[in-house]
């Protein structure tokens, strides 16, 4: 996949993060699915499950091009058979069969990425269905700790999703940073005049990609007060899984986009929810540094969504995203928010934990390049203020200054 954030960079990940990387050809999940080296009673509990809950939505293409019946059932069993794999290499499964027990220990993995276009999507079907699961609070077994599985093997998307799943306990969502709509536009396409933070933002961003954002972010889940939330994953109720679910359509994949098929999560945030967008860039000569927008999902009129979200791909996760602003530089317009982000995608995650991000950072000397966090909520170590007066300034030259934990 040619983007900047699927090459992986060995040397960051050990210095700044104490890990390692582990690098797994994708053809072993055939080779697994071949030698039959999976938990059978889980892939059969898993199917079953699959066909219970997940429900088929509408197949956009022409009649003539769509798979058979038949077709999309194999599709359905190779993905979930896939699913149980790419768990067994994150964690390792006892229950793999005898004469398998390198298989068996797995790689003790806390994040991991799928780089599927092209040559596998054009062949197999696509990773959008093991990618949104994983990333969600839940599957077959019930509620259970979120996976980090990056799509396109967007590493640095993958780091930011594990920061901030493990400052949370919550599940992340991953999506392009696709479109800015802006409140002239919104009002040419679809005849809406923006409302409350939209309209103070002069607009919204378009959060969306294919399929990968965990099933959380469609707000089934709803609190004592009945409002829409992602709950970290120990608070998450049968209820909550059932709502998550009923909410969501999986729809089968593009041929323009994914010639092997596959299906893709469909759904709406259409609920406003307070949440945190951050990238993880890699900058030549100078080393990571750290975008954190906070804002919140934008709920539009239903007619309004549906005539903004064709304009992208329809049968894609959707959530539209209004940052705070303050009216000056990279927050000056939800419009500057993006005319400033690093790359095309963006790593999501509940709540506004923008300072707990900066002070992570801080200890991990990865300076922050980009932040809307109000002054007042930001710690960092007393010996950043012997970098000088500018908080910015300071924290660049004191990351530099101590360097790496790790090197």
């Amino acid at each position: 996949m040619g983007i900047g954030g699927s090459i992986i960079d060995p040397a960051f990940i050990e210095e700044y993060l104490g890990m390692r990387v582990e690098s797994v050809d994708e053809v072993e999940i055939i080779r697994r699915m071949s030698e039959e080296i999976y938990d059978h009673a889980e892939y059969e509990k898993a199917l079953a499950w699959t066909k219970k809950y997940c429900m088929e939505g509408f197949d956009k293409k022409p009649e003539e091009v769509r798979k058979s019946r038949e077709q999309k059932d194999k599709d359905w069993e190779f993905l979930a058979k896939m699913m149980c794999i790419i768990k067994d290499l994150m964690n390792g499964n006892q229950n793999l069969p005898e004469g398998c027990e390198e298989e068996k220990v797995g790689h003790n993995a806390i994040a991991a990425g799928f780089q599927g276009q092209r040559q596998w999507t054009d062949f197999y079907p696509n990773c959008d269905f093991p990618e949104a699961m994983l990333n969600t609070s839940f599957d077959w077994n019930g509620a259970r700790e979120p996976y980090i599985l990056a799509t396109e093997n967007d590493v640095l998307n993958g780091l930011g999703m594990m920061f901030m799943k493990l400052l949370t306990g919550r599940a992340q969502i991953f999506a392009d940073v696709r479109t800015y709509w802006s409140g002239d536009a919104v009002k040419r396409a679809a005849g809406y005049e923006l409302e409350g933070r939209a309209k103070v933002a002069d607009g919204f961003l378009h959060l969306i990609n294919s399929g990968a954002a965990c099933l959380d972010a469609n707000g089934g889940a709803k609190d004592a007060d009945g409002n829409s939330v992602m709950k970290p994953w120990y608070e998450v109720t049968e209820e909550d899984q059932k709502a998550i679910m009923a909410a969501t359509t999986w729809n089968e994949a593009d041929f323009g986009y994914f010639r092997g098929g596959g299906f893709s999560s469909r759904y709406l945030t259409d609920c406003e929810m307070p949440v945190t967008m951050i990238r993880l860039n890699l900058v030549k000569g100078l080393g990571p540094v750290l975008q954190i927008a906070e804002g919140w999902t934008v709920k539009l009129p239903e007619e309004v969504s549906d005539t903004l979200w064709k304009r992208t791909d329809y049968t894609w996760p959707c959530t539209w995203f209004a940052p705070r602003v303050t009216g000056k530089g990279a927050f000056a317009t939800a419009y500057d928010v993006m005319n400033h982000w690093g790359a095309n995608h963006g790593a999501i995650s509940y709540g506004h934990i923008g300072a707990d991000l900066i002070t992570m950072c801080s200890m991990l000397r990865i300076p922050v390049s980009m932040h809307n966090v109000p002054e007042e909520k930001i710690f960092r170590p007393a010996a950043w203020n012997a970098f000088g007066m500018d908080p910015e300034g300071q924290d660049y030259r004191a990351c530099a200054a101590f360097g790496p934990v790790y090197r």
